[in-house]
């Protein structure tokens, strides 16, 4: 079975418009460094302009309406462009647009926060998680205090990048301490920089670009609180469900594990170079049977992976009923990820952990990161454990049931 996405005409073109922009526009010298941590400080400012210049083409967020500052572009062109990117290695877009935002923000509040960030000038985080909380979302300690006509939040969120000033960040936290879980939170816009914020770096596994973000009495407008005061919980579930890949592109695009990407994603195909140019007890270590075995099992596991993003992608943009499939995509994603690399180091063996600084790293270090990525993404966007548990629940095969949270609708596609 061929499952190769045939393109247009009009859509090689658009490729070709595309490739042709990157190549004039962003040098050799400010592309994606292996290790993310190599990131210069003249790199991270030329990508954040970048990022606005991308705006104006309508590139930075092509699938968002053009009103609010997108590109009303299709699913596919926004696939080609993801795809260019990587080609290129350019640096991931410095801003998000948050799912909460798009499902459950009034008129007014999308004419207030969309155009900013959807022109690059601002960006966005989403703060989640706790310090004290774990993978439990449920149990926050961050108090919102109704003041007025304003709310005064008070609490401790982590893991989160530092947007750049001026961005937003937006989050839940406890409106009412009296009310059951679920019910007792709001979901806020806090603005960056705000009198109340601060931030520290936590010294990680993949670096320092994580930090503890300390909120103390920040005051918010009560124009910023997205949804009602008691239904923070939903919101927050709909910012999930855009992590999990619910309505996402990333993740669905043409072979992406396969291919240099953000987000920990290993090359595969250039492991196969390694093993033809890499010589062992005096022949190519691709011919070894067992080596040819793991790598074999690589392959398999990306393109179940790939299969199960694309079935996502189709069934979003068909708008048919997404239950455990998201689910499933993620649990298979975080689990082969940890697979693949535990095969990868029987494969390289100890230069598996060399960095990039070290002329016998393999594929210029790119495994080591791999490797420390993999590790950390057993837990981004909450633990796999929470992961099999809502796929568990939207399968009915556990003691509660649920259904997927509301995500924004699809963008248009070159059929509709």
């Amino acid at each position: 079975m061929d499952f190769q996405y045939r393109y247009t005409q009009e859509q090689d073109q658009f490729r070709g418009e595309v490739r042709a922009w990157l190549s004039e526009n962003v040098p050799d010298n400010m592309t994606d460094p292996t290790d993310p941590n190599d990131r210069t400080p003249e790199q991270l400012e030329f990508a954040h302009e970048l990022d606005k210049k991308l705006a104006k083409k309508g590139w930075l967020f092509p699938t968002m309406p053009e009103e609010y500052g997108g590109g009303g572009l299709t699913a596919e062109h926004s696939t080609i462009i993801t795809e260019e990117f990587k080609r290129k290695r350019v640096i991931s877009p410095m801003g998000s647009i948050p799912a909460a935002l798009l499902v459950w923000a009034t008129d007014e509040q999308k004419a207030k926060f969309l155009p900013p960030l959807l022109s690059g000038e601002m960006t966005c985080n989403t703060l989640l998680s706790e310090p004290r909380g774990g993978a439990d979302l449920a149990a926050l300690e961050t108090r919102a205090v109704r003041d007025g006509d304003d709310w005064l939040i008070t609490g401790t969120k982590c893991w989160m990048n530092r947007p750049s000033e001026p961005g937003f960040m937006f989050g839940p936290a406890v409106t009412d301490p009296d009310a059951p879980r679920h019910r007792n939170l709001g979901y806020f816009a806090i603005e960056v920089p705000s009198p109340g914020v601060t931030f520290q770096s936590m010294d990680l596994l993949m670096g320092n670009h994580s930090q503890f973000i300390f909120l103390d009495n920040v005051r918010v407008p009560g124009a910023n609180l997205i949804g009602g005061d008691h239904q923070g919980w939903q919101v927050a579930s709909a910012a999930l469900e855009g992590l999990h890949g619910g309505n996402s592109l990333r993740g669905a695009q043409e072979d992406e594990v396969f291919e240099w990407g953000g987000g920990g994603h290993f090359p595969w195909n250039d492991m196969v170079g390694y093993l033809q140019d890499t010589e062992h007890a005096g022949q190519s270590l691709g011919k070894d049977p067992l080596v040819q075995q793991l790598a074999m099992d690589c392959f398999m596991d990306g393109h179940i992976y790939t299969l199960f993003a694309k079935r996502n992608l189709w069934m979003y943009l068909s708008r048919a009923e997404l239950s455990y499939h998201t689910g499933q995509s993620d649990v298979h994603q975080r689990q082969h990820d940890h697979r693949n690399i535990t095969r990868l180091r029987e494969i390289m063996g100890p230069y598996v952990q060399l960095s990039n600084r070290d002329s016998r790293a393999p594929m210029d270090g790119l495994a080591d990161v791999a490797s420390r990525n993999e590790m950390t993404s057993q837990h981004g966007a909450g633990s796999l454990n929470i992961a099999k548990v809502v796929m568990a629940r939207r399968l009915n095969i556990s003691r509660t049931q649920e259904r997927m949270a509301a995500i924004p609708p699809p963008p248009v596609t070159a059929t509709s």
